[in-house]
């Protein structure tokens, strides 16, 4: 099989890497790919936004499945425009992917069928909004309503930060469309966790679970990001909480959507926090996680491109999913001022130096004109290590961080630090 795997971070070389350890495949292409998948596929240079460009390609290569990472080209509509042409791919349609491009449509959702939620209410009025958020008591959450690149949300402990935290987002448009419509949520108390399905729109089969860390300071200080490190399992995790996740989340969720008469396809990925009442839904995606990709994939141990053709071709009863007992950890290194303003072209160093089970996936990265590994975004690279137990992963990647090193370079040192010693 060729495969097409559309995006260019680190959950997309996570992908690509995992792909290549299948007997079934025969080439593997990334859209637009980076430093890391231009050593084991081949790379295009087409925007994961061009779903023409892509089509194209797809077509031309004689592409047998396409894969999807990141959101805004299933917000855009690309898997509705590749089956239109016959061309098989990965992910839901445009209709269902409204469940991560539209906070507000998904917490209409998640209300109308009653899976547990945080309590909210949806504004498209700014003063309406703003006179709603000086009646509560703090903490409040506030959402941009549209895809944000993951820092859209603001959990703010006073009213005078959400009231910022609102007017950031509809009057100075710091996130453009996405910032029309804001939902302003109560914030739940709990452990945070990153949950994951593969569903063919009928069949639900859970994955592992994680946890991520989105600020981008230790001790979760410091304005959101993309995502600075994650680790599976969860410390908290038991065979009881994912058969409650499974049942009274993702099952329900996947049921509401062909209710609504858009069956969802793909990875369903639900933010969730886990609360003294049980589970509840802070948000969903609908995609694979990044970070989490990074340490999830590494305990799969089901072919991947099995899985796929059994979404895609509506057959995942039949299939059967195993994981790895393995514990994983991942943290990024990430560019210095990330997530604001940041420079970049800095010469990668060390990557020869690790240990031989250590897993660098790439993210912001370039090969530069005399050869050499340059950084070319904010988040530059993920370093996963897994072992027996959360506290061996752990140990194994922060012995190795060190060793790699470009200008600037800031990653947490407290990446699944909750769990040493177990």
């Amino acid at each position: 099989m060729k495969i097409l795997v559309i995006g260019g971070g680190a959950r997309e070389h996570t992908l690509v890497w995992k792909l290549l350890q299948s007997p079934k495949i025969k080439e593997v292409y990334a859209a637009p790919g980076n430093a890391g998948t231009a050593k084991v596929a081949h790379n295009l240079e087409i925007n994961p936004s061009d779903i023409e460009g892509l089509a194209e390609v797809a077509q031309k290569e004689k592409i047998d499945l396409a894969l999807v990472g990141p959101e805004t080209p299933l917000a855009e509509g690309i898997v509705d425009h590749f089956e239109s042409k016959g061309i098989p791919i990965f992910g839901p349609s445009k209709a269902a992917a409204q469940i991560e491009a539209s906070k507000v449509f998904s917490k209409e959702l998640v209300k109308k069928y009653n899976i547990p939620c945080a309590q909210s209410t949806s504004f498209s009025d700014y003063d309406e909004a703003k006179e709603y958020i000086k009646r509560q008591k703090p903490p409040l959450v506030v959402k941009a309503d549209g895809l944000a690149a993951g820092k859209g949300v603001t959990v703010a402990s006073s009213i005078a930060e959400a009231l910022t935290a609102l007017s950031n987002i509809m009057q100075d448009r710091a996130f453009g469309a996405a910032g029309d419509k804001v939902v302003i949520e109560e914030c739940l108390k709990g452990e945070e966790m990153s949950s994951f399905a593969f569903t063919d729109g009928e069949t639900v089969i859970p994955m592992v679970a994680a946890c991520d860390y989105k600020p981008v300071y230790d001790g979760d200080k410091g304005p959101n990001t993309g995502g600075m490190g994650s680790y599976s399992p969860p410390h908290f995790y038991s065979p009881e909480l994912e058969s409650t996740v499974t049942e009274s989340i993702l099952k329900p969720t996947v049921a509401a959507m062909r209710s609504e008469g858009k069956p969802y396809k793909g990875v369903l990925y639900g933010g969730l926090m886990i609360t003294t009442q049980g589970p509840k839904v802070l948000e969903f995606n609908a995609r694979f996680g990044d970070p989490e990709t990074q340490v999830v994939l590494p305990r799969l141990k089901t072919d991947l491109v099995d899985i796929l053709l059994a979404v895609v071709n509506g057959n995942l009863d039949q299939i059967e999913v195993k994981w790895s007992d393995d514990a994983c950890v991942g943290v990024v290194m990430a560019s210095g001022g990330y997530p604001g303003s940041y420079k970049t072209g800095f010469p990668i160093q060390g990557l020869n130096d690790l240990d031989k089970d250590i897993l660098v996936f790439h993210a912001g990265t370039k090969i530069g004109s005399a050869g050499e590994l340059l950084t070319s975004g904010g988040r530059v690279l993920t370093v996963v290590a897994t072992g027996k137990t959360l506290a061996e992963a752990r140990e194994e990647v922060y012995q190795n961080l060190p060793r790699i090193w470009f200008e600037n370079c800031h990653y947490r040192k407290d990446i699944a630090e909750i769990d040493r010693g177990r």
